[in-house]
């Protein structure tokens, strides 16, 4: 039989008779034929995972959904029994219990390998500022592998487990996948529990999965997510849903593209936006200004005082332990003072405002997930400014309390991957993944460093507590009152009209101006222009608390012959209305 290092392709194995430990004997292998490139700093005693794995086929895999499933963890993670060193021997200590999210995994029924290679203190896009030297790119040596998750990214692309853990405060879970062709799921800040890891900048610090799909990315992330009282910066989950239809994606301005001369990058990220029309999406040029200053401030504000907070100590007792980049990246902070700190929140305050004009006119993001690639020789020579260019379009994420899912988009020519990132509103988590996934069946279905077939299933959106609701008039997409469904949450199922028995009135002495929708069974016309939107139920609740008289929701009939909530008039409402039936909507109406 043979084995696919996925989440899939395990469970098909152990389904035809396979054992874990065999499972377990072949990641082993894999990994010493693979050789040593960098990618491990510490690996568990093959003998000692077997037992576990002989321990795990002796018992049932129920309520185990990663049930035999071997995983990386990046060396700023903690996995008890190993020690962490964050890419820095001498700051080294020894966990006595599991990260948050490691234990969650492991109870699930995963396996942890080892401990994986990172830019130090994960402070790096690159993967090149490790004592323990650099992974590279699986598909071209001479080609960084990115950072800082770089050795989590390679042990999944290289086929060594079937998923892994990393962390993104900057892109770190973001640019690996990229550079090897992988999904990189980067959570809404909160989701996943930061305890046990060591901090880069915890204020913004997440933990992220590499997969080979994104439905399996999401399921792993699903698993380790979940509140956590010890993670100050722990948040419950609020979902957030996307438009069905009409799916409005913004795109940087062509004057504002930076591809740093990649002619090659920068062609496969407008196939990227022919894909997304050709899944029925809006393509929307916006102003990315304030996203591409934002990102500036993550370096070139106080925020890297947050890197000094985590190791300062270690730096004042050890500075020659450092790489001398991330040393000199972590000492500018000790100019900064609390007005520099305050003085950076208001600048990002104000990039917020801007920001969120922009994401008015949007649902989601699509960018590259970065401009270029170097070779190591390159980024050696000029760490600092090459590191920064590829931060161009993920910086910005975390400080903008964004989600985003990484995917993969093809080839050049000379066979290096290249990737384009979703990014969304703070838990559209689950929503955006429906998209990502489909837009990287389309770019390449493929994964890793074989290119191998994409593991079964596609992402299916499962959320069956959803109500829907007609919206007539003053809630239409661009109307007045619109902002209560979208602070809702709601998500635009369709446009469509309402059975042909209905009549619409213009309502007299309302503000905002307001039509009125009634059923009339003598009169036969085209139907009346309507959107289909959908809410949980407690968003229903409230929402339906705001509807004031003489409206109220109803049961409507749609030209398909359903039934769902939408807005009715009382008959005492059309005292002294207009008739505006014959316009065939409400924006029709305001059109003339």
């Amino acid at each position: 039989m043979t084995l696919s290092m996925t989440l899939e392709g395990i469970q098909a194995f152990l389904a035809q008779g396979g054992t874990i430990e065999q499972v377990v004997t072949e990641a082993y292998d894999r990994i010493t034929r693979y050789g040593d490139k960098a990618v491990w700093i510490a690996l568990r005693p093959r003998e000692e995972v077997l037992a576990e794995a002989r321990a795990l086929d002796a018992s049932p895999a129920t309520g185990k959904p990663l049930y035999g499933v071997p995983f990386a963890v990046k060396d700023n993670i903690d996995v008890a029994g190993l020690p962490c060193s964050a890419a820095c021997p001498a700051f080294t200590y020894e966990p006595d219990r599991d990260a948050t999210v490691v234990a969650r995994l492991r109870a699930a029924g995963a396996i942890v390998l080892g401990k994986t290679n990172l830019d130090q203190f994960a402070t790096g896009l690159v993967g090149t500022r490790s004592p323990f030297g650099a992974p590279r790119c699986v598909f071209d040596q001479d080609y960084i592998s990115g950072g800082s998750s770089s050795g989590s990214a390679v042990a999944v692309a290289a086929g060594l487990v079937a998923f892994s853990l990393g962390t993104d405060t900057a892109g770190s879970g973001r640019v690996p996948a990229a550079f090897n062709n992988l999904v990189g799921v980067k959570p809404t800040k909160g989701l996943l529990s930061t305890s046990g890891v060591v901090p880069a900048c915890r204020s913004l610090d997440c933990v992220t999965v590499f997969a080979a799909s994104v439905a399996e990315g999401t399921l792993i992330r699903r698993i380790a997510e979940g509140y956590d009282a010890a993670d100050p910066y722990s948040r419950p989950s609020q979902k957030r849903r996307l438009p069905h239809v009409g799916l409005r994606v913004g795109v940087p301005r062509q004057d504002q593209r930076e591809f740093y001369g990649n002619t090659a990058y920068a062609a496969l990220y407008q196939r990227a936006l022919d894909e997304m029309i050709s899944l029925d999406a809006e393509l929307v040029e916006i102003d990315f200004a304030p996203f591409r200053d934002a990102a500036k401030l993550l370096y070139g504000g106080p925020w890297v005082a947050e890197r000094l907070e985590a190791v300062g100590d270690h730096l004042s007792r050890a500075p020659d332990s450092f790489d001398p980049v991330v040393r000199s990246i972590v000492e500018t902070a000790k100019t900064l003072s609390a007005v520099d700190a305050f003085r950076g929140q208001y600048e990002l305050a104000a990039l917020t405002q801007q920001a969120n004009a922009q994401w008015a006119r949007m649902d989601i993001l699509l960018l590259p997930t970065a401009p270029t690639i170097h070779k190591v020789e390159a980024v050696m020579a000029d760490p600092v400014r090459l590191n920064s260019q590829l931060g161009h379009y993920t910086n910005f994420v975390n400080l903008l309390d964004c989600a985003a899912i990484a995917v993969p988009a093809g080839f050049i020519e000379t066979g290096l991957p290249f990737g384009v990132t979703l990014v969304g509103p703070a838990f559209s988590d689950d929503s955006m993944a429906l998209i990502a996934d489909r837009l990287h069946r389309r770019l390449e279905p493929g994964y890793g460093q074989d290119r191998a077939s994409l593991p079964d299933p596609v992402l299916e959106e499962t959320n069956p507590e959803q109500i829907a609701l007609a919206v007539v008039g003053a809630h239409l997409s661009g109307q007045p009152l619109h902002w209560q469904l979208t602070e809702r949450n709601a998500t635009l199922v369709a446009r469509t009209r309402t059975a042909p028995e209905y009549r619409l009135y213009a309502l007299a002495e309302t503000i905002p101006p307001k039509p009125g929708l009634v059923a009339d069974p003598d009169f036969t016309g085209d139907g009346i222009e309507i959107e289909l939107w959908s809410m949980d139920a407690e968003a229903f609740g409230t929402f339906t608390a705001l509807v004031p008289a003489p409206l109220a929701i109803g049961t409507l009939r749609l030209a398909d012959g359903t039934s769902v909530k939408g807005f009715v008039c009382e008959p005492a409402g059309l005292v002294g209305a207009q008739d505006i039936t014959r316009f065939g909507g409400w924006r029709a109406y305001l059109a003339q």
